[in-house]
């Protein structure tokens, strides 16, 4: 393992369970444990079972002071003025281009104090980036990354395994709502949101409280889950990752997240660059595609239209659910809705069909989407 891969506080217990270890965003993460990925997929999926997640490589970012909502007006896409306290946003941070920073998730603790989580790989950069911009404004941007372990209770069985450990009732948490809340007898953010598709909380808890609390989940019965599992998942939902469907040379209209762009909320960084974007037509177009022939769509490998390479597959995977290959893909505006499709795997041209996402079903609360 190279000796300059950071490691989060749970990491020695990843040793001790066998986990495979990998680099990932510049911390040595577990990919999957001895049972396999597989096995922690139909962990997560399945019913009466729940899937427990280390992501502590993930960036928090604390904003509080009296400007607090113009200045995430200004460095974010949603309208983080609709938010009230308690409640969770899907967002994002653009560069003047109206490509992506980042991806991220805004946290309304009250009118003048929020919490932000963002992308391991793009931590620093974003907080960087924050930092310059609120030289213009009345509010401190702080980093506690390093101080906080953040972990995934995701699936069927995760509100009656999370229960015993906490003072609130979960029932009381909606979809893309949390709490600030006693767990095992330490203060924690617990927050009904995931990468999974599948009911479940995040957990924000001190790092001198995160191996207590994973024994204790696992204990009741949750299966300890890897990246590799945790990719699958989220393909499934048709969900966006940094460096795959979103970049900096991405901008809202091509990835499809017009919906956490609100143009009618004022000015804000990239706002112009969408603006004129939306206008002359978008560069490439995101499209969901699922195999009808047999084979496993890959990051890169070639989508044809009509016989053509149009454009590559950002995602893609067999999905256990689904029973086919599926994937997410870029290809020319002109192919999004025309045209026979096809990927091209090892020199051969699968058929493949559009669709819609997610390829498989999502356990979510439907009343109260993000």
């Amino acid at each position: 393992m190279t000796p300059s891969l950071k490691q989060t506080t749970l990491y020695q217990r990843h040793v001790a369970a066998g986990a495979k270890i990998v680099p990932f965003a510049g911390y040595a993460m577990p990919v999957q444990y001895p049972t396999g990925a597989l096995k922690e997929y139909h962990a997560t999926r399945g019913d009466g079972h729940a899937g427990l997640f280390d992501i502590a490589h993930m960036g928090q970012v604390r904003v509080r002071g009296a400007d607090a909502l113009p200045f995430l007006q200004r460095v974010t896409t949603n309208d983080v003025g609709k938010l009230v306290d308690g409640q969770v946003q899907y967002s994002a941070l653009l560069n003047e281009s109206g490509g992506f920073i980042d991806d991220i998730t805004t946290y309304r603790i009250a009118a003048d104090h929020y919490y932000l989580c963002v992308n391991a790989a793009n931590r620093d950069r974003d907080v960087a980036h924050l930092q310059a911009e609120a030289a213009d404004f009345a509010v401190e941007v702080r980093d506690e990354s390093d101080a906080t372990t953040l972990l995934a209770l995701q699936g069927d069985a995760a509100q009656a395994l999370l229960q015993p450990l906490v003072e609130t009732r979960l029932t009381t948490i909606g979809y893309y709502r949390f709490a600030e809340c006693g767990l095992m007898g330490e203060s924690a953010i617990i927050s009904r949101t995931g990468y999974t598709g599948e009911d479940g909380f995040e957990l924000y808890l001190p790092n001198s409280h995160a191996e207590q609390v994973w024994d204790a989940l696992l204990k009741g019965g949750a299966t300890p889950v890897g990246l590799a599992a945790r990719d699958m998942l989220r393909t499934e939902m048709g969900y966006a990752l940094y460096g795959h469907e979103i970049s900096e040379q991405v901008t809202p209209v091509e990835a499809k997240l017009m919906w956490i762009t609100c143009m009618e909320k004022g000015d804000f960084i990239g706002r112009e660059a969408v603006a004129a974007r939306k206008s002359e037509g978008r560069r490439q177009a995101l499209i969901a595609l699922k195999l009808t022939g047999r084979g496993i769509p890959r990051e890169h490998y070639p989508v044809l239209v009509d016989g053509q390479r149009s454009g590559s597959v950002t995602s893609g995977l067999y999905s256990p659910l689904a029973e086919r290959g599926v994937a997410l893909a870029y290809v020319r505006p002109e192919h999004a809705n025309a045209g026979a499709l096809a990927v091209e795997i090892r020199g051969k041209a699968i058929p493949a069909l559009r669709t819609t996402t997610p390829f498989v079903r999502s356990r979510v609360n439907p009343a109260q989407k993000r």
